[in-house]
């Protein structure tokens, strides 16, 4: 008997990663939800006052010394030109790992978020391309969308969303 239970387990669709899909890390913003593949946060910090470097985009919010590293600090509200807003308690800077340029250089950089939603996971067939609305919206940062719990989630592209070309091209 024990060796037809044994077989059933190894048959469990939740052994293979394929099957169970990646994981994302799913925020708020303006009353959207958005998600980010899990394995590039590093860490998550609540919000505080940060250097302001001059000259840069609004959206740049300044640098915060992190454990002895300069990370830019991004808010995405701004950087999607949405209503800006104060900050508040559940205010959250994601510390991410970001790919830049044809030589993958990794950078740290962080994004200011409303609020911190859930862990995520969406399998590759549940996961719906980019719908194509022409040269007047861009959606080059939006990787695709999936269902989650009810709710359209926006996956971003992290290393297209904080390209330093793109941020300031």
């Amino acid at each position: 008997m024990s060796t037809d239970v044994e077989s059933k387990v190894d048959e469990s669709p939740l052994d293979s990663d394929a099957e169970l899909g990646d994981e994302y890390l799913t925020f708020s913003l303006a009353d959207e939800e958005y998600g980010i593949d899990i394995l590039r946060v590093q860490e998550l910090r609540g919000w505080e006052m940060v250097t302001r470097i001059p000259n840069s985009p609004e959206f740049v919010k300044g640098v915060l010394n992190l454990r002895g590293a300069i990370v830019p600090i991004i808010d995405l509200r701004e950087r999607f030109n949405l209503s800006v807003s104060d900050y508040t308690e559940t205010t959250v800077v994601i510390v991410l790992s970001v790919n830049d340029g044809p030589d993958d250089n990794e950078r740290t950089m962080g994004v200011v978020v409303d609020s911190i939603s859930d862990v995520v996971h969406a399998k590759m067939s549940e996961i719906q391309a980019t719908p194509k609305f022409g040269s007047s919206l861009d959606t080059e940062y939006i990787s695709g969308l999936a269902d989650a719990d009810g709710k359209m989630l926006m996956l971003l592209n992290v290393d297209a969303m904080l390209s330093i070309s793109g941020m300031l091209g």
